[in-house]
C-alpha cells in the first residue's frame, strides 16, 4: 500500500525536536510521499528546504489567508521567483477565505486570493485551497477568475452539500483529513465522502493538526504516518478494498500536483 500525505507543514516548529523521528515513523507506515505546505513566503523556502533531495517530498509556495494582512506585491514576487527557481515546488498555495476567525481582513483575503490564483496560472501550478465559512464568496472569485478545469484541490473539505457540487463541478479534487474519523465531528463528512468520485479523492493529515481517532487519544500532534488512519476510514465507508482504495488516491495525488 502506498501512501501520499497531499497536505502537511513538517516545517512547523511542532517537529524542529525529532523531525527525523517523525520521517521514520511516517516511512514504516508506507507513507512514501508528502507535500510541505507554505502559508508565508518564509514558510514557503523552508518547505522547498525541507523537500530538497528527499525522494517523494514536494513543497508548495503561498500565503494563508490568515496572513493576508502581511502580504505585498514584494513577497508575491519572492514567492514567484521561489516558485519558478525550485523544482521540488509542485503547487501553489495554502490560499483562499476564512472568515471564521478573521485573522486578515476580508478585503486583504480576497485581494491576495486573486493575485495568487493569477500567479499560479501563470507558472502553471496547482492551487491548494482553504476556504472557512466564506458564505459563497469562494466560489465567487473561483467562477470569476479561475479557468474552469483547472487543477487544484479544496484542503480539508468541511462544505455543504452544494459546495461540494461545485468544487466538483470545476474539475477540483477533494481532501479529506483526519476529521472523517471523529465520531461526532466527522459525521457530516462520512456522508459525504460517498458523494464524492473516486478520481477526485486524496487524503491528508494537515499536520501537526487535526490528528485523527484513535492516535488523538495519545498524541496531540499529527504526523504524516496518521494519514493510513483516514484513508483506511475512507475505504470502510466507502465499503471498498482499502489497498485498491490506496492506489487509486495515490494515482489522484500524483496527477494534481504533477509528479
Amino acid at each position: 500500500m502506498r501512501l501520499f500525505d497531499s497536505h502537511c507543514h513538517l516545517n512547523d516548529a511542532a517537529y524542529a525536536d525529532d523531525l527525523d523521528t517523525v520521517l521514520r515513523r511516517m516511512t514504516e507506515s508506507g507513507v512514501d510521499a508528502a507535500m510541505i505546505v507554505g502559508i508565508t513566503p518564509e514558510n514557503s523556502k523552508t518547505a522547498a528546504a525541507l523537500a530538497e533531495g528527499r525522494p517523494g517530498f514536494y513543497a508548495s509556495a503561498g500565503v494563508h489567508p490568515h496572513d493576508a494582512a502581511s502580504c505585498n506585491e514584494s513577497g508575491l514576487a519572492d514567492l514567484r521567483e521561489l516558485a519558478t527557481r525550485r523544482p521540488e515546488i509542485r503547487a501553489w498555495g495554502e490560499t483562499g477565505l476564512d472568515f471564521n476567525r478573521m485573522f486578515s481582513p476580508r478585503e486583504d483575503q480576497e485581494k491576495w486570493l486573486i493575485r495568487q490564483i493569477e500567479t499560479a496560472v501563470e507558472l502553471n501550478l496547482p492551487l491548494i485551497f482553504h476556504e472557512r465559512d466564506s458564505e459563497g464568496r469562494f466560489l465567487d472569485i473561483l467562477k470569476t477568475h479561475l479557468p474552469n478545469g483547472y487543477p487544484g484541490v479544496v484542503h480539508c473539505f468541511s462544505g455543504a452539500d452544494s459546495e461540494l457540487d461545485a468544487y466538483l463541478d470545476r474539475g477540483l479534487y477533494i481532501g479529506i483529513t483526519g476529521i472523517l474519523t471523529v465520531k461526532s465531528r466527522g459525521a457530516e463528512l462520512r456522508r459525504q465522502v460517498g458523494l464524492i468520485p473516486e478520481d477526485r479523492l486524496v487524503v491528508e493529515t494537515d499536520a501537526p493538526y487535526l490528528t485523527p481517532t484513535p492516535e488523538r487519544n495519545k498524541y496531540r500532534r499529527n504526523e504524516p504516518a496518521f494519514v493510513k488512519t483516514t484513508l483506511l476510514k475512507l475505504a470502510a465507508v466507502r465499503r471498498t478494498d482499502p489497498e485498491i482504495l490506496a492506489e487509486t488516491v495515490w494515482a489522484n495525488t500524483c496527477r494534481l500536483f504533477k509528479v
